[in-house]
């Protein structure tokens, strides 16, 4: 059985596995910044933020391909990274 809850630790952890899987792949990641408006600068600037986390969990959930593809490629479940990014709504 696959838990879905979790925790704000939990949560940043989770996020920050997506946007590494975001940036490892050139195109996702042109389209990742054209889509939320962040630039390199404000990325570096607010990696940490929760609203930051959690646009970036947010981008993913957009496209189901991409949310999949990241799940399968961190470990993660798509629903925890739905409820991570929900947990990170709640902390902004």
């Amino acid at each position: 059985m696959v838990r879905n809850d979790t925790n704000p630790d939990d949560a940043v952890a989770r996020a920050l596995d997506a946007l590494t899987f975001i940036l490892n792949d050139p195109l996702r990641a042109g389209r990742f910044l054209d889509t939320t408006g962040l630039t390199a600068d404000n990325l570096r600037k607010y990696l940490t933020d929760p609203s930051t986390l959690a646009a970036t969990l947010t981008f993913l959930e957009a496209h189901e391909p991409d949310l999949i593809a990241c799940a399968e490629s961190t470990g993660h479940s798509p629903e925890s990274l739905v409820a991570a990014r929900r947990v990170l709504e709640q902390t902004r």
